[in-house]
């Protein structure tokens, strides 16, 4: 998993590198769809279930699977980049969250609150513990930070398939199991300033928040060791 892992990693830097203001989605899919296929791997998203793009890009009140397009990103927009590659027989996913030139102080803390949530809970990961654990944390840090959860969409074990067991949930819940060494899996806890409600745009693909509240999100893929927790798209 670590060359698809990899590869995923550096092109959501490039993607990154590209946000500002002026720029569509659509040309940072694009570079990011040239370099994966230049690297020998393929872009996951890709037609997968008919989605139509090679990355999903999230913003402002966009939840998840944003679809990139020929709108302009403006000064004080916050993206989510969410690249998955599949190279030599496996996945590797991970996204993150950048700001277009200057944002607006809630925004910045909304961005900040999630990458934290997400590096706690890799923190906590290791053999023996219960997978319910990463929900625990992440909301125990998020409550008294007035921020929502949602709770619509998971975490989710990758490998050689792009979605698969174990589930990753990220709010408090009493889900069974452990982590086990060799155990590979997603963790992408998503923040919202309002209500973590979603709706699905027609396009049967982009959730925007309910009440049009911002939401963030930050993603890796790990894989559980005998000692601890390999982050392999860091």
């Amino acid at each position: 998993m670590r060359p698809a892992s990899t590869i995923a990693r550096d092109a959501l830097a490039l993607g990154g590198r590209m946000v500002r203001a002026g720029t569509t989605t659509e040309a940072i899919d694009n570079e990011i769809h040239k370099y994966i296929i230049s690297q020998g791997a393929y872009p996951s998203c890709l037609n997968y279930m008919g989605f139509p793009k090679s990355v999903c890009t999230s913003v402002n009140n966009v939840i998840a699977h944003g679809i990139p397009d020929t709108r302009e990103l403006i000064a004080g927009d916050i993206i989510n980049i969410d690249v998955t590659v599949y190279k030599d027989g496996f996945h590797g996913d991970t996204s993150a969250m950048f700001g277009v030139g200057k944002v607006d102080s809630l925004g910045v803390k909304l961005m900040d609150a999630t990458r934290e949530s997400l590096e706690l809970a890799i923190d906590m990961c290791g053999p023996g513990v219960p997978i319910s654990r990463i929900g625990e944390t992440i909301e125990s840090f998020v409550g008294p930070l007035g921020y929502s959860i949602s709770v619509q969409l998971t975490g989710h074990g990758v490998g050689r398939s792009f979605h698969q067991n174990p589930l990753i949930y990220h709010h408090a819940n009493e889900e069974p199991g452990e982590m086990l060494p060799g155990m590979a899996f997603t963790i992408e806890p998503i923040l919202c300033q309002g209500v973590p409600d979603g709706i699905q745009w027609p396009d049967g693909w982009t959730i925007v928040t309910e009440d049009g509240g911002r939401s963030a999100q930050f993603e890796h893929t790990i894989v559980i060791t005998e000692t601890g927790v390999d982050v392999l798209t860091a």
